[in-house]
């Protein structure tokens, strides 16, 4: 077999594994949020509305489910017990009990507060994923990958612009 062969072959497989999908035995347990197709919201605003009341990496998120660089938010090394809300909504969708160190630059969680997100099917950059938005507004957050730690085996990988967090009151 020649060298063009086998990177074709190769390559085949791997795009075929990607969309092939499946959950991992551990997020089979897991009982995923709703998701958010057809949903309607609480919160609605106007797009002027949005802008107004959002820095300006809040909306892109937020609103037009952007990603900010990695490393780049405060909340990546927040270590406080308290709970992180929506930017947008205030509504509180991650308690800091369920925040782990996952190395990639973002603040990553293995659970949400119950009934605070809601899920949507994400198939861009060849693979589909699994979108992570506020309940309330639809406000994006981030998304959800099935490398993280027990008891879920999940890992919330949320944008910090996404968030804002609540300390714990002493």
């Amino acid at each position: 077999m020649n060298r063009r062969k086998f990177l074709g072959i190769t390559t085949a497989m791997g795009a075929a594994a990607l969309l092939a999908g499946g959950r991992s035995s551990i997020a089979k347990t897991y009982k995923f949020p709703p998701e958010a197709k057809d949903m309607t919201y609480e919160v609605v605003k106007a797009d002027a509305e949005w802008q107004q009341i959002l820095t300006d990496m809040q909306y892109k998120v937020l609103r037009h489910e952007d990603t900010e660089r990695a490393f780049t938010s405060a909340l990546n090394d927040e270590k406080r017990v308290g709970v992180f809300h929506c930017a947008g909504c205030d509504l509180p969708a991650y308690d800091s009990a369920t925040k782990f160190d996952s190395g990639t630059g973002w603040p990553s969680f293995y659970q949400e507060i119950e009934d605070a997100v809601r899920t949507k099917e994400d198939k861009s950059f060849f693979s589909t994923r699994t979108e992570v938005h506020c309940r309330r507004c639809g406000g994006h957050f981030g998304h959800i990958f099935e490398d993280g730690p027990e008891p879920t085996g999940l890992r919330h990988c949320l944008n910090g612009a996404a968030l804002s967090f609540k300390a714990a009151e002493a």
